[in-house]
């Protein structure tokens, strides 16, 4: 799995309660006003073991939590589920991440996006649109972009 930087842990603005923040790699869309245009090389960051993540992760204490946040997590979608699973099953954490693809992009495209988006209980969508810009929003960067909370895929609130 490529990473962009190191595991975070306490975080407190990328989701609810103290959360450990998994930041990907490479990201297609390139938004103009983006805070992490570092991410969006995908040959840059370095690359990390699934296994080593979680190995990482096991040793945060007092996590709500994991946000996935990039770049884009959707471009890697069998790792982010992967560890997104490991996290609920064995660390008892809910699972966030961001994308700038939206709920419906994510599942008219199916497969391995799909199935991760099955294993999130929220999910910030939409691409960061500058022009939408509004720093009151929670969790949010723009006013186009939306907190879903999920089950198994499906929306159940939408914030």
């Amino acid at each position: 799995m490529r990473l962009s930087g190191p595991l975070e842990h306490d975080n407190i603005v990328n989701g609810y309660g103290l959360r450990a923040v998994l930041w990907t790699q490479g990201c297609f869309r390139r938004c103009k006003g983006c805070q992490n245009p570092e991410t969006w090389d995908f040959n840059g960051g370095f690359e990390v073991s699934v296994s080593e993540i979680k190995d990482r992760l096991k040793k945060f204490k007092g996590q709500a939590g994991i946000t996935f946040c990039g770049g884009e997590p959707f471009e890697q979608p069998e790792d982010c589920k992967e560890i997104a699973d490991w996290c609920r099953k064995e660390l008892g954490w809910n699972i966030w991440s961001f994308s700038g693809y939206t709920y419906e992009q994510l599942k008219k495209a199916g497969g391995a996006k799909w199935e991760f988006v099955k294993s999130l209980d929220a999910l910030i969508d939409g691409p960061f649109i500058l022009e939408q810009r509004d720093l009151t929003l929670k969790f949010r960067g723009s006013r186009n972009q939306r907190l879903l909370h999920l089950k198994n895929g499906e929306i159940i609130k939408e914030e």
